[in-house]
């Protein structure tokens, strides 16, 4: 007999998401650590915290560390400065935010400016989890599953992506080097 998937089961996909729980992170950072060397080149050969693609960010006001991850990147700062109460406590609206933006030096490379991005530390063969779960010991990070209809999920990076990362690239170097640079990579790839 065939083995045939339900109309429902065609139509789902599972989501991995990385979720966090602020009462239980210490703010020990290993996250950051592991992030870093995951994504240093070559892989592990050293670790600086500025190439995570996690945070791990003081909340002064609550007394409190709070995990972002790294999202997208904006080329203006948001015009919004809202402060949430949840649970009887405020939070401003940068804590909670994951972008790269022009207000802070958060999820950019620190020598190309680059806008960072989580990858859940993808590689082949796959990790069972990213890095930053693996290393959390108060499971204040848990990697969860979702069933996801499929066509919801994220749009891939689109050109936006890539025309910011070329002005970082531009604006540090310089227009010459950046267009040497791509000239030699053309060449190399016909080769």
């Amino acid at each position: 007999m065939a083995d045939h998937k339900s109309e429902e089961e065609k139509m789902a996909e599972v989501i991995k998401a990385i979720e966090v729980n602020l009462d239980e992170c210490v703010g020990c950072r290993a996250c950051e650590v592991a992030c870093s060397a995951f994504h240093a080149v070559p892989r592990y050969s050293s670790t600086n915290p500025a190439r995570s693609r996690i945070r791990v960010v003081k909340d002064e006001l609550n007394d409190e560390y709070v995990p972002v991850r790294a999202t997208g990147h904006l080329r203006a700062e948001c015009a919004g400065r809202r402060v949430y109460t949840i649970h009887e406590k405020e939070y401003r609206e940068c804590s909670f935010c994951g972008a790269s933006c022009p207000a802070r030096d958060y999820f950019k490379e620190p020598d190309s400016g680059i806008p960072l991005k989580c990858d859940m530390c993808e590689t082949d063969p796959p990790l069972a989890e990213p890095l930053c779960v693996q290393v959390c010991k108060s499971n204040a990070l848990t990697l969860k599953e979702y069933e996801q209809e499929k066509g919801l999920e994220e749009e891939e990076e689109g050109p936006e992506e890539m025309e910011a990362a070329l002005e970082s690239l531009v604006e540090k170097y310089g227009l010459e080097e950046v267009l040497d640079i791509l000239t030699r990579l053309s060449m190399a790839k016909k080769e």
